[in-house]
């Protein structure tokens, strides 16, 4: 199993920095390869650097632009580059079973919603999961339930989106994971 991680290029608090290194250690001690952004900055780096120290397969995915930017990690035994951030997160959902997100910012918001939305289109079937680290994603679920409440978001999707605090709950859950129907339909005739 190979899981899509999206994390920050910033660090945050020293709490986060280990909880996120200690998860990548334990993906990869429990086998699980790990796909991500190809970063050697922010907890993007502290992923691969824990998965790597405790013998895990890590794949980096990056766009030219961030290379050219000297962003790229350089100890990735695999790093693919591409053209740009819409190949980048096309060649990550490709190559994972399921994708997680660590804490933090904008641009980890958006990889994870746009993999949980092409799994309610029916573009993939693969599970999307928040690890909530120090309850970072808290106020994130409160705003998903009211969009729930207030008939915008269908109980069952937001059902599906995973919640979890180590590897174990995380392994549990795609185990058991039961994808939802398609958000749209063909209408037969």
């Amino acid at each position: 199993m190979r899981v899509a991680v999206f994390t920050g290029s910033q660090s945050g608090p020293p709490s986060h920095r280990s909880a996120v290194a200690e998860f990548a250690a334990g993906l990869a001690r429990a086998g699980v390869g790990i796909v991500y952004g190809g970063g050697r900055a922010g907890l993007m780096g502290v992923v691969a650097d824990a998965a790597l120290a405790a013998g895990g397969h890590v794949v980096g995915v990056i766009p030219q632009h961030l290379v050219d930017d000297e962003l790229a990690h350089p100890g990735l035994p695999q790093l693919e580059v591409v053209g740009s951030m819409h190949e980048r997160k096309a060649r990550m959902a490709e190559l994972a079973d399921a994708f997680v997100a660590l804490p933090g910012a904008a641009g980890t918001l958006e990889e994870l919603f746009e993999a949980w939305t092409w799994g309610m289109l029916g573009l993939h079937a693969k599970p999307a999961v928040l690890v909530d680290v120090d309850g970072f994603w808290q106020p994130l679920l409160a705003q998903l339930r009211r969009m729930v409440d207030d008939g915008y978001l269908d109980r069952r999707r937001l059902d599906a989106l995973g919640v979890v605090d180590e590897v174990d709950q995380l392994l549990a859950f795609v185990e058991r994971y039961e994808h939802p129907a398609r958000k749209w339909a063909p209408t037969p005739p």
